[in-house]
């Protein structure tokens, strides 16, 4: 196998799933098309021995799985230690076939990807409760990147990334960002969805894709955003739950607990990665002659968070906050009984004070806004 390590950016995860092999269960990395599992995979395969590596995309392998006895498949992956199966979710009742290999093969260390959550394959993620390590595998993460570039590169590019995002193939070739994120918008990062839920107008759910980066920051609905898309309230948040489940939006819940007027299931969407976002749009203006700057600095900022969160396994809940009369806070986190709220603001001149409303409420609290001249030492560290 060709060793990718000259044009790797190392990844957080490696590390973790370097100290997880051999540990007894089952190791499973999920994440968009693109981002880079492949890759990473392609670098552990060179630090482990007897290592057998599968593309589930092949027929062949697809065959290897199919009405297989554990006896066949210990006789299959005899004298192996590790197994790699890339893109898994193309296997049928991939997690059914996991658990014999995890139950009869203890011995065999299993190593799976997919771009997609298996429940859009298997139905079920149950087979493999309690034997596996779950983990996700976003585009680059500024902590990642500053790894690789250094620190001061790194905020030297935050006009570049707020426009183009972080996937890998996007950061590394420069000058070919627009046509990268194009094939990756237009069908590529929704491939999944389209095979396994049988959608038969992709451009029902291309739309969607668009209304939902025009809304990027506020409040959806359901019923307003079929409307604009011509889909029932049904369908839509089925369309909305499998673009979650292919790791290209996410939803953020808003906060409530001691206030009658705080919004009680209200919800904000957002995209994973801005560059993909911009894309739908065809907007790749530079961040100052931008009406949307203060929702694309919105965007990158949480979903740096939640890299940052996942990458370090940190343990911790997060919502946004608003009430019927419109008092907000972008960002909240609850930590060990104590709250952090966070306002965003591209504009670092920007006069801002957090709400009475909230600090009455919740005395318990830390509040801080970012801005581009504190982003990095006050939300991303």
């Amino acid at each position: 196998m060709e060793n990718t390590s000259n044009n790797f950016i190392a990844r957080a995860l490696e590390k973790t799933i370097l100290q997880k092999i051999g540990k007894g269960k089952a190791i499973v990395i999920l994440g968009a098309r693109q981002t880079g599992k492949t890759t990473l995979l392609k670098k552990i395969y060179h630090q482990i021995e007897n290592t057998l590596w599968l593309n589930a995309d092949e027929p062949d392998t697809q065959s290897i799985f199919e009405n297989s006895s554990s006896s066949r498949l210990r006789y299959l992956f005899k004298g192996y230690k590790t197994l790699i199966v890339d893109e898994a979710q193309r296997i049928k009742d991939v997690g059914l076939k996991f658990k014999l290999i995890t139950d009869q093969i203890p011995s065999l260390q299993l190593i799976a990807t997919g771009s997609s959550a298996f429940e859009l394959a298997n139905r079920t993620n149950e087979p493999l409760t309690g034997r596996k390590w779950e983990y996700y595998l976003y585009p680059l993460s500024f902590a990642e990147l500053a790894d690789n570039y250094g620190i001061l590169e790194e905020t030297r590019l935050l006009s570049h990334r707020l426009v183009y995002g972080t996937y890998p193939e996007v950061v590394t070739s420069q000058g070919e960002e627009k046509e990268i994120l194009k094939q990756l918008s237009d069908s590529y990062l929704y491939k999944d969805i389209l095979m396994w839920e049988g959608i038969k107008k992709p451009e029902k759910l291309l739309k969607l894709m668009q209304a939902l980066s025009f809304q990027l920051g506020n409040e959806v609905s359901y019923h307003e955003l079929g409307k604009l898309v011509g889909l029932d309230n049904q369908t839509t948040e089925k369309y909305i739950q499998l673009l979650e489940k292919t790791f290209v939006i996410f939803r953020l819940g808003t906060f409530r607990r001691n206030l009658r007027k705080e919004l009680k299931k209200s919800k904000k969407i957002y995209f994973y990665d801005n560059g993909i976002r911009n894309s739908l749009i065809a907007n790749f203006q530079i961040p100052e002659l931008r009406p949307d700057i203060g929702a694309l600095w919105e965007n990158y900022l949480i979903s740096e968070r939640i890299k940052l969160i996942h990458n370090n396994n940190l343990w911790l809940n997060f919502w946004f906050w608003r009430t019927q009369d419109q008092q907000e806070i972008d960002y909240l986190e609850e930590l060990d009984g104590t709250l952090y709220a966070w306002e965003f603001k591209w504009n670092p001149k920007a006069n801002v004070r957090v709400s009475k409303t909230f600090s009455k409420a919740y005395p318990e609290h830390t509040f801080k806004v970012i801005t581009p001249n504190n982003y990095y030492d006050e939300f991303l560290k």
